[in-house]
């Protein structure tokens, strides 16, 4: 799901709550005030990081198996001001939808999408956070194929933060399957494309988008 890794935040904490950083990439979430998906301007790095593996360790270190054996999920209680990152489209809102060519990073090749602007709909703060993590290996892997550097050891590092109503994981984006199975090089992560897992996915952002 993402695509130039850098070194994960926090190596300084201690040993009994480093299993999970911040991988670089999760940081457009954070900083970026236009970023369409959930966003988390104002809430600090380094305390997110810090609660997340706090109830990691709290609840016997449980993941949820991902799309890939390297990604997993950890469903935490919303503890910030995001609010839902997922709108059903109806007929009172579709005019308001925005279409654009997007790429995450500057290595990836820019995708078209769709998405509500966050300030023309009405939506709640979310129930749940979805933290997805990447495995250290998966993500020295990418690195290597893009050529960034990345020496942090954190057996996990957080690549995206889905804020949403359920604690299950909603359907990735077709074209996050189709960026995926074009290879590291492309930004994606190397997976073939699951033909039934995609039309899945399509019936799913048939009736939704994004908000951002």
């Amino acid at each position: 799901q993402r695509r130039v890794h850098g070194d994960c935040m926090f190596r300084s904490m201690s040993a009994a709550v480093r299993d999970i950083c911040l991988d670089k990439f999760a940081f457009r979430q954070f900083d970026d005030a236009h970023y369409v998906g959930t966003r988390l301007t104002g809430v600090d790095k380094e305390d997110f990081v810090r609660q997340v593996n706090a109830f990691f360790v709290e609840n016997g270190r449980v993941l949820v198996d991902g799309y890939a054996p390297f990604c997993k999920h950890l469903f935490v209680p919303n503890f910030t001001p995001a609010v839902v990152a997922t709108l059903r489209i109806t007929p009172e809102n579709e005019h308001l939808l925005r279409t654009g060519y997007q790429a995450r990073a500057a290595n990836e090749l820019p995708v078209l999408g769709r998405w509500f602007p966050q300030d023309k709909v009405t939506v709640h703060r979310a129930a749940f956070l979805d933290i997805i993590l990447y495995s250290r290996e998966q993500i020295r892997a990418e690195n290597a194929a893009t050529g960034t550097v990345c020496d942090d050891d954190s057996a996990w590092g957080i690549v995206s933060v889905k804020a949403q109503d359920v604690a299950s994981e909603l359907p990735m984006g077709p074209m996050t399957m189709m960026r995926n199975a074009l290879g590291k090089e492309e930004g994606g992560s190397g997976i073939p494309l699951d033909r039934q897992a995609y039309l899945r996915a399509v019936e799913y952002w048939r009736e939704h988008a994004i908000v951002g």
